[in-house]
């Protein structure tokens, strides 16, 4: 049993009986009154979304899966195919089970498959990846460099904003977790 202020984004925990994925987990602090999270689950049993508010003093059940290393391969048609590290098995698997992890698919890279019951329930990426940079704005003049970012669209497709400095062509790191900037990476 956990708190419910450590419910974080892709956790899986029961609630009611039901075994989700936490899509979202806002900690909401209002004016008057208790603070809560806020989140968003997804249920394993009818992929049905629901929104759930716990109080901070609430305890959550977290629910631990297998995890097995598979490798991203090549997408066929509305499925990705992996490859089972441990006996090469490859393993197809939608888009709908893969939810954001989808904008960091790139071949070659290791992702973490969860299983449940012997049921896939999601794939992760990896902490970290490095990207390139395919489209973002050039620098601008004058534009101070502590607190100013620009949009970027990373190889994948995904965008998030990072500094000034970030041109086209640029291999940066990022965290997955959170898809935020972490550095530009070392050529």
């Amino acid at each position: 049993m956990i708190n419910a202020t450590q419910i974080r984004k892709g956790m899986i925990i029961k609630v009611e009986d039901e075994i989700c994925r936490v899509l979202e987990a806002i900690h909401v602090t209002p004016g008057k009154g208790q603070a809560l999270m806020q989140t968003k689950l997804r249920k394993l049993s009818d992929d049905s979304l629901m929104d759930y508010r716990f109080r901070s003093k609430d305890r959550v059940e977290q629910v631990y899966t297998e995890e097995i290393e598979i490798e991203y391969l090549y997408p066929e048609g509305e499925d990705y195919v992996f490859m089972n590290l441990e006996n090469y098995e490859q393993i197809k698997l939608s888009s709908d089970l893969l939810g954001s992890s989808i904008q960091y698919l790139v071949p070659n890279v290791v992702f973490v498959l969860e299983k449940f019951e012997g049921k896939p329930v999601g794939a992760r990426p990896p902490i970290t990846m490095e990207l390139k940079v395919v489209k973002t704005e050039p620098f601008l003049k004058g534009a101070t460099q502590s607190a100013s970012s620009k949009p970027a669209t990373l190889e994948t497709g995904i965008t998030l904003n990072v500094p000034q400095f970030i041109k086209e062509g640029d291999i940066i790191r990022i965290d997955t977790r959170e898809d935020k900037y972490i550095e530009r990476a070392k050529s």
